[in-house]
């Protein structure tokens, strides 16, 4: 951040002028340029006395409307600030914003009403610092400025645009996203059980000894719990699907996390349990219903950059198949498209950046409705609907 000179152009401008006059004066031998040299001098450096030596300090505190500031969405940002000095100036104060937040956050200080208040809108995803506090005033000639830092900086966190998606009517599972499954797991949960065999290791407080005595063995409590249908959704970021990012964002990847984020809200809306994950197999997030999980999520895409490789898609989607799987890619030939395998997922839709030549049908081979992703991410998820590839109503 640049600091101010000391002088205005005026101030500048008065102080050349001064030691011009001083030695004309001795040039022509002129006493009044003497005179008037020696009166611009004493007033810059006048000036400069009024700005810079009164003794300054302050508290700023920062209030945001929104926690989360989303791509494209305008959020109000309260400054309450407080200055102690000898005097009160008049001049303008601006709090230093990124340049991937946009707002007008300058005006007059002294404000009216007390309060300093500005709009910004979200420009670029990431976690960007607001501030410091500039306050700049100028003594009443105008020949000198000062220009101050108060307060620390306060980050704001910048999430990608969620978008409201088309109802994905095709029903899987039992009964769409409402159906339930059972899954087993180790551990406290629900009360509904079922026994296994004993392992070394298990506590002999779980062992079942109705079970026990019926089969001639030790068995020991296992239990269940009740979840919906999984949905899948999954972030190919690895590098080589990528261009080479520079300080500007990429049109193309923030499309492709913006599809992921609105993607996942949207499952998770129609009663999905959804995991989304990274091609390497990272977590990103897990939307089980909560408002809790739906902003953890939207805070890893934010920070999400291509990095990295990608692993089988079959590994990552495990033994179980999912229900709506949807996978998001940029740069995708005719090789990668036949190394994509749903592995019996039901309703698989595949959205790429940049389709090559033989990728779709590559695809469509393995049961994939392939979409290039382009600017309007809703139309893209409509084009990808189940019920326009003839999947039909399909049970897992």
């Amino acid at each position: 951040m640049p600091r101010r000179r000391s002088l205005t152009a005026r101030g500048a401008g008065a102080l050349l002028a001064g030691l011009g006059c001083l030695i004309a004066a001795n040039l022509v031998g002129a006493s009044i340029l003497l005179y008037i040299g020696i009166l611009l001098l004493a007033l810059t450096v006048f000036a400069l006395l009024v700005v810079r030596v009164p003794r300054r300090s302050g508290t700023v505190a920062r209030q945001i409307s929104t926690d989360l500031l989303t791509v494209s969405e305008t959020s109000r940002v309260n400054v309450r600030f407080s200055l102690r000095a000898i005097r009160v100036p008049h001049g303008l104060w601006r709090d230093v914003l990124p340049d991937a937040v946009d707002g007008d956050s300058a005006g007059e200080y002294p404000p009216e009403g007390g309060q300093l208040s500005y709009l910004i809108t979200g420009v670029r995803r990431g976690v960007w610092p607001i501030g410091p506090l500039m306050l700049r005033t100028v003594d009443p000639f105008g020949l000198a400025q000062r220009e101050q830092a108060f307060g620390d900086t306060r980050t704001v966190t910048v999430v990608p645009e969620v978008f409201t998606l088309a109802p994905l009517t095709v029903k899987v599972g039992a009964a769409g996203g409402t159906a339930h499954t059972s899954s087993s797991r180790l551990g406290q949960g629900s009360d509904n059980l079922s026994p296994r065999h004993y392992i070394p290791g298990d506590s002999m407080r779980r062992i079942h000894w109705r079970a026990t005595a019926h089969r001639g063995q030790l068995m020991v409590r296992q239990e269940q719990e009740e979840s919906s249908p999984d949905a899948l959704v999954i972030l190919d970021r690895a590098a080589a699907r990528w261009g080479e990012q520079g300080e500007q964002a990429d049109p193309a990847f923030e499309a492709a996390v913006s599809l992921c984020a609105s993607a996942a809200v949207h499952l998770m809306q129609e009663g999905y349990g959804v995991d989304v994950m990274d091609s390497a197999g990272n977590a990103l997030g897990t939307l089980r219903g909560h408002e809790d999980d739906r902003d953890g999520l939207l805070v890893a895409l934010a920070l999400v950059t291509p990095r990295g490789g990608s692993r089988d898609l079959t590994s990552l989607i495990g033994g179980t198949p999912p229900g709506p799987l949807v996978y998001i890619t940029g740069r995708l030939d005719e090789e990668d498209a036949t190394l994509l395998r749903p592995s019996g997922a039901a309703a698989p839709m595949l959205f790429t950046t940049d389709a090559q030549e033989g990728a779709a049908e590559a695809a469509a081979q393995h049961g994939w409705r392939m979409v290039v992703l382009g600017d309007d991410v809703a139309e893209a998820w409509e084009d990808a609907l189940p019920e326009r590839t003839g999947f039909g109503d399909v049970q897992r």
